[in-house]
């Protein structure tokens, strides 16, 4: 149940700042306008996660919780890859991987 909601911690991170992104795009080409939707859906998201983060503080001790949180990276780095194609070399992949192991370990105390 920890590692779900560690999960959904990092997930819900992830997406609000891809639009944190969308926005900073958006407002680049088209004005400020269109930053007000991105930005709003992020702080929902963003307030969300720091609820469910509350949680999991009540659960796990954060010694282990925090650096899990460390999977957001690899989630938003994936993300912009796949979204606006940034590029991505290979020094960053070993990184990326380092990270999961790092995460996989610290996971198998849950």
């Amino acid at each position: 149940m920890s590692l779900l909601l560690i999960a959904l911690v990092s997930l819900l991170s992830c997406i609000a700042q891809l639009c944190q992104k969308q926005a900073a795009n958006l407002g680049r080409r088209r004005g400020n306008i269109h930053l007000t939707g991105w930005i709003a859906l992020s702080l929902l998201l963003l307030g969300l996660a720091m609820l469910l983060w509350l949680w999991v503080l009540r659960l796990v001790p954060v010694s282990v919780a925090y650096p899990m949180l460390s999977i957001n990276f690899v989630l938003v780095a994936i993300a912009a890859q796949v979204i606006w194609q940034e590029s991505y070399t290979l020094r960053q992949w070993l990184g990326t991987l380092a990270i999961v192991a790092g995460v996989a370990l610290m996971g198998s105390h849950l």
